[in-house]
Formats: C-alpha cells, sequence, structure tokens
C-alpha cells in the first residue's frame, strides 16, 4: 500500500487487517453500576468486518459520496466501526457530544446537512425533540444500551443490530481515494458561540497520527484516554495513532477523575490524555497512599498549569509530557525532560511558530501576542469552515494560522497565556488562573475547581472580577475557603467570589465551558459566597 493510501482510515485498517487481524487494538472500557470494569475489543479483523456491515447499510441508505451523517454517542466501539465505514462509503461523518440538546443540536445536525444519525439509544430523545425542525434527515440508527427507548415514527429509523443484520453481500471497494478529500466535519467547542464546522481532509488524520514516536510512544505501550471521540484529542491523537501504530489502546466511555488510575492499572496502561481543567479536577481528588502505584510512564497533557506540574508528577510518579494544538492546525511538543516547566514546546521541524501583536509584527521575547503557525515552505496549514469562506480566509490570512491564542516566546520555547478574549485583568494585573485553582484544588472540602473571570459594575474597564466556580463537599465553609486564599496566594489573586454549583458544564474535551456559569452567576443567590460577605 503507498503511503498517500496510508492516510486514508479505510486503507490503513485494511492493511492492518490483512497482516495482523487478530491483533486486539481497542478495549473499550465501561464503568458498571457495581463499579466493575467491563471491557469490549476490536481488533482490525473486527474493524474491518464491522466497519463493512456499516458501510453496505450507508450504500443502502442512498448515502452518496461526500454526503454527511452524524454519531453521535460515547466512545462505544460503534463511534469507530462508523469512521471506517463512512471511509469505505466515501461520506463525511459529523460527530457530535451526544449531550448537546435543543437549538444547539438542530444547528449542528441542520448546518452540516446530516442526512441521517447513528445515535446511542440515552441521546434519542434530544433528537427526536428536534426532528421536525431537520427537513433532510432522512434515517436513523439507534444503538441499544438497555434504556427501553423506541424508535420514532418521524423518520425511517432502525435499531443498529437490524442494519448489521441486513449486511450479508460481499465487501465493498474502498471509495475513498483522495486524501484531500473531506474525512469529517469537526465542530469546534463553541464555548464563545455558535459553533463552526472544520471541513477536516484525511491528511489531517493521518499525519497526527503518524506522531506516535515524537509524542513519546514506544513499542509495547499501551496508551489510555477518556477523552470523547467528538474531539480531535482523542480522535486523532489517541485513536488516530492507536491505529496507525499498532499500539492496544484502552478507550473508556466517558471521561472519571475517580476511576482514572484503576483503569490505568486494570489494563496496564503507559500513558494518557489530559486536557486544560482535566489536570486540576484530578489534582484535586483526595490522596490515596497509592497514587504513585500505577503503571503510567508519562501524562500527555494540553494544558498542565506550572503551578502544579512539579506536585502532580511526584504525587501520581508520572512524567510530564506537554504539547498544545488545535483542531485546525499547529502543535508544539515538550517532552520529558526538555523543555522549561511551563512551556508548551516548539514546534516539530515541519512547522514555524511566531508570536504576533495586533500589526501583525513578530514580538519581543517575553512579549504577549497572538501565537501563529506556518509550515516550513511559508504557508500556512490550510483550514476550511464549512460554508464560511470568509472565517476560513480570516483564519490564514497573510500567510500565518491564527490560533487565537495568547502566549509568548523565550529562549525558542512557547509559553501559552490564555484564549483571545478571556484573560483575567485585575487592578491593573494579569490573573493566572493557574495558581487559584491549585491552591483551591488542594482543600479537601473542594472536588472540582475552575477560576474564570467576570465583568461587574465595580469594575474598571477592561478588567475582570475573580470567580471561582466549586464543586464542594457537605462540610464545606466559604469562609475557611476564603481565609486560605488569603494565607496561600497574593492579594490580587484572592477570588472575589465562590460560585458553588453541582458540576462544572463542560464540552466534550472537558473544557469548562465559562459562558454557561457567567450566565448563571447571581451575586445575590444563595450559592455565591463574597469575598467581604
Amino acid at each position: 500500500m503507498n503511503d498517500e493510501n496510508q492516510l486514508i482510515l479505510a486503507h490503513l485498517v485494511a492493511d492492518w487487517s490483512a497482516r495482523d487481524p487478530e491483533r486486539d487494538v481497542l478495549t473499550f472500557v465501561t464503568v458498571e453500576a457495581d463499579g466493575s470494569l467491563a471491557g469490549t475489543v476490536r481488533s482490525y479483523g473486527g474493524l474491518w468486518r464491522e466497519g463493512q456491515r456499516l458501510a453496505q447499510g450507508l450504500v443502502e441508505e442512498s448515502m452518496a459520496p461526500g454526503q454527511s451523517f452524524a454519531i453521535v454517542m460515547q466512545n462505544h466501539p460503534e463511534f469507530v466501526d462508523a469512521m471506517v465505514a463512512s471511509s469505505i462509503a466515501n461520506t463525511v461523518f459529523v460527530p457530535i457530544d451526544p449531550r448537546i440538546r435543543g437549538a444547539k443540536l438542530a444547528y449542528m445536525l441542520g448546518f452540516a446537512e446530516c442526512r441521517g444519525a447513528l445515535v446511542a439509544d440515552y441521546a434519542l430523545a434530544q433528537l427526536t425533540e428536534v426532528l421536525d425542525e431537520l427537513d433532510g434527515l432522512d434515517w436513523l440508527w439507534v444503538l441499544d444500551t438497555g434504556m427501553g427507548a423506541e424508535l420514532p415514527a418521524a423518520v425511517r429509523a432502525r435499531w443498529l443490530t437490524q442494519v448489521q443484520a441486513d449486511a450479508a453481500g460481499p465487501d465493498l471497494a474502498i471509495r475513498a481515494s483522495d486524501p484531500g478529500q473531506p474525512m469529517q466535519m469537526l465542530y469546534t467547542s463553541g464555548t464563545t458561540g455558535d459553533p463552526k464546522a472544520i471541513l477536516a481532509p484525511y491528511t489531517r488524520f493521518g499525519e497526527i497520527a503518524s506522531l506516535g514516536p515524537a509524542i513519546g510512544l514506544q513499542p509495547g505501550d499501551r496508551p489510555y484516554t477518556g477523552l470523547s471521540l467528538t474531539h480531535a484529542n482523542a480522535q486523532i491523537i489517541t485513536l488516530g495513532n492507536a491505529l496507525m501504530g499498532g499500539y492496544r489502546t484502552v478507550i473508556s466511555r466517558k471521561f472519571t477523575k475517580s476511576r482514572l488510575w484503576d483503569i490505568t492499572r486494570a489494563y496496564g496502561c503507559t500513558s494518557f490524555n489530559l486536557l486544560g481543567g482535566m489536570t486540576t479536577a484530578v489534582y484535586a481528588e483526595p490522596q490515596r497512599p497509592d497514587d504513585g502505584d500505577n503503571p503510567v510512564r508519562f501524562v500527555f497533557s494540553a494544558g498542565m498549569p506550572a503551578a502544579i506540574w512539579q506536585d502532580f508528577g511526584q504525587r501520581f510518579q508520572v512524567e510530564i509530557f506537554e504539547f498544545y494544538g488545535t483542531a485546525e492546525g499547529g502543535i508544539t511538543l515538550n517532552p520529558p525532560g526538555h523543555g522549561p516547566i511551563g512551556s508548551i514546546g516548539r514546534t516539530p521541524p515541519t512547522l514555524v511558530c511566531s508570536v504576533r501583536d495586533e500589526d501583525d509584527n513578530e514580538c519581543p521575547e517575553g512579549v504577549l501576542g497572538e501565537l501563529c503557525f506556518q509550515d516550513v515552505d511559508g504557508r500556512p496549514p490550510p483550514v476550511t469552515y464549512y460554508k464560511e469562506p470568509e472565517a476560513s480566509a480570516a483564519k490564514t490570512r497573510d500567510g500565518w494560522f491564527r490560533s487565537g491564542d495568547i502566549g509568548h516566546m523565550r529562549d525558542g520555547w512557547v509559553y501559552f497565556a490564555y484564549r483571545d478574549g478571556s484573560g483575567i485583568r485585575r487592578n491593573g494585573d494579569f490573573v493566572n488562573p493557574a495558581f487559584v485553582e491549585k491552591v483551591l484544588a488542594e482543600v479537601e472540602t473542594i472536588s472540582d475547581v475552575f477560576v474564570y473571570g467576570l465583568a461587574t459594575p465595580a469594575n474598571a474597564p477592561g478588567e475582570k472580577e475573580v470567580v471561582a466556580a466549586l464543586v464542594v463537599e457537605p462540610d464545606f465553609s466559604a469562609q475557611a475557603v476564603f481565609a486560605g486564599c488569603r494565607a496561600g496566594l497574593e492579594s490580587n489573586f484572592v477570588p472575589g467570589f465562590l460560585q458553588v454549583v453541582d458540576e462544572i458544564p463542560k464540552t466534550a474535551s472537558e473544557k469548562p465551558q465559562e459562558r454557561f456559569l457567567a450566565e448563571a452567576f447571581d451575586a445575590a443567590a444563595s450559592n455565591v459566597f463574597h469575598a467581604g460577605g
């Protein structure tokens, strides 16, 4: 098989299936109601067989090359089966977080022009609620997980088992042949508004999936992820590298910080991925005597706060491999022992990173600006937002990929500061939320924390108040927490408000959704505590 075909998912799986069909490349783990762990294995041969069955189903649904369908579910084996099937049939899949509902769900399905959807039964009700708004959606396949759901009558609907049973024909030839054609529409997080649909080609999946050794993976490694396959991190970095390199990878149905280490011990996992606020959430778990007794060699982290970097590594006896990347383009890597603590790393040899100011000049060392990327040949990584040519052009204007993230450079190493528009400036100083979160995460009565900035009438223009959103235990004391913050933080970093919530709203990639917390914030509410109160 030539290198170009290797970038196309179906060709990749077909090649491995021919060479090593019984290799148990993926194990999908579920935490059962009694707390036990149950696993379902997909070998390369199994992925090829199940992908073929669903590909025949797509053909039976008259799905033409280039047409789209949605995958709305957690990390089930059938998610990956559908990805392989889409590649065989040369269609475009649209992964959607199964927690999304209402207007946003209708928007994502309609905007992507989905002709059908593969949906888990636990997400069927919210999809059924918006069917009247989706004139172009013709069919549904429903994964039965035992929820007792009924198939809707408003659209052609079948249980997935029926689709699989009806596939009795010979294997289909792989229809996807051009690595530059769209593989999927991958929605951005949409933390600040309607998400954009990235029209992602096979090349993006295949090239990132070829980075195994560059991101620290060695022969015999067993990676783990609990991140959603609807997000680029789990789907491309973990799943992609597993399939490309033959790493026997473990994927849990969803992220569980309380069982994270139990899963790695049970399956002998040697690495796992964490994003942003997940690191603080894991660190906030009560300390246990066996925290360091695990097989994990390194954590592949995007957003490990410098404030807890060393403490996290020492507590869990792991190394930190820090990296930065976006679904559209740009990547930096900081392998253990190579770069300074707190740096997101350097670009690989194929890329150049430049920190640029508002006038598009390169910033001096240590000066904040936008992180921008360019291929070594002077061209930006290509970006196509579906039906949004102006946004696509703006993302790569003047030859640079514009990340929208703010950071600085020092001695050739890149440092991330904040997402453009989300920085916290208070009394003339920039507040680093990571330092605040570290102090709060170490409080025994706090089980999860996210610190954000909120503009209030009392703030000067352009400045924000520091708000700490907390998930707490029954014996939580706001005054004790404020006292601890005053003792452990400089005065400007002490939160002005503690906002107690049942859970911190997060995207499929476990990124805290600041806007929902801000919308729910009410200084006079009983769940909000003022530093001076």
